[in-house]
């Protein structure tokens, strides 16, 4: 897992650990070393444009945003969608779980 340098990963190592992973710290103004961050960044930016004020983003808009992303087809994941990628692996339907989450 790579890290920014900010200061709310502070606690990387207890990440580090509860996660079973290997951390790392990207150097400053070096995004290349980020890049599925990045990636992740510039599509979002297709549902909340830099112009647009976080605070008027309704938490509707955020899971509509990571529904349409998380259905989107993937080159890395032999062009699965990461719910069918992530139900592969752990045979949970994470688009069922969500909507139950929503209902209630």
């Amino acid at each position: 897992m790579t890290f920014n340098n900010g200061k709310e990963f502070t606690l990387h190592e207890e990440i580090a650990t509860d996660l079973d992973c290997s951390t790392y710290f990207a150097k400053p103004y070096r995004s290349w070393e980020r890049g599925q961050n990045e990636n992740a960044n510039g599509l979002l930016r297709q549902y909340f444009p830099k112009a647009i004020e976080l605070v008027d983003i309704t938490m509707k808009q955020v899971l509509d945003a990571v529904d349409k992303l998380n259905n989107r087809p993937r080159k890395c994941l032999n062009f699965k969608t990461p719910y069918e990628a992530f139900e592969n692996l752990t045979g949970v339907n994470v688009q069922k779980k969500m909507g139950y989450a929503l209902i209630t």
